[in-house]
């Protein structure tokens, strides 16, 4: 599978930072926002503050982050996440499996996904100038969903 643009996300239950599973069947009915990040990725250093942001902005209307480490040692993205503090879900993976499974190729790689699991958007990087029409994205699918 995977998970491109029009297509089902792959199914995950992966530990989450503070111990509890972060399933993507639990959020079946919210627009996901979905990114894979590592701690060394610098983008990522701009895009926690955005999505917790976007997190705090729409969650109420039916958005869920989730943000996917890929992080070989948990301790790296425990120091990158008090760091950068985040109040969006953290999933951890560590043997990058999930990332084999969404064909991540670079980072962040982020996708939205609707309701019942259909991809609508891939976005790979994060840039300042891309916010807008990311966050443009987020909105119509909540209209949508």
């Amino acid at each position: 599978m995977a998970a491109q643009f029009g297509e089902l996300a792959p199914a995950f239950i992966l530990p989450g930072q503070t111990g509890q599973e972060v399933r993507l069947a639990d959020f079946k009915d919210k627009v996901v926002y979905l990114d894979f990040w590592a701690s060394w990725c610098s983008p990522c250093r701009q895009s926690f503050p955005w999505m917790t942001a976007m997190q705090d902005k729409y969650g109420a209307q039916g958005l869920q982050v989730i943000a996917i480490n890929l992080d070989a040692k948990v301790e790296d993205a425990r120091k990158f996440i008090l760091e950068h503090p985040a109040r969006f879900l953290i999933a951890l993976d560590t043997r990058a499996d999930m990332a084999v499974a969404y064909k991540v190729t670079g980072m962040p790689t982020s996708l939205l996904i609707m309701p019942g699991g259909k991809v609508i958007l891939r976005h790979v990087g994060f840039r300042n100038e891309d916010k807008a029409s990311i966050e443009s994205g987020i909105r119509q699918a909540l209209a949508h969903r």
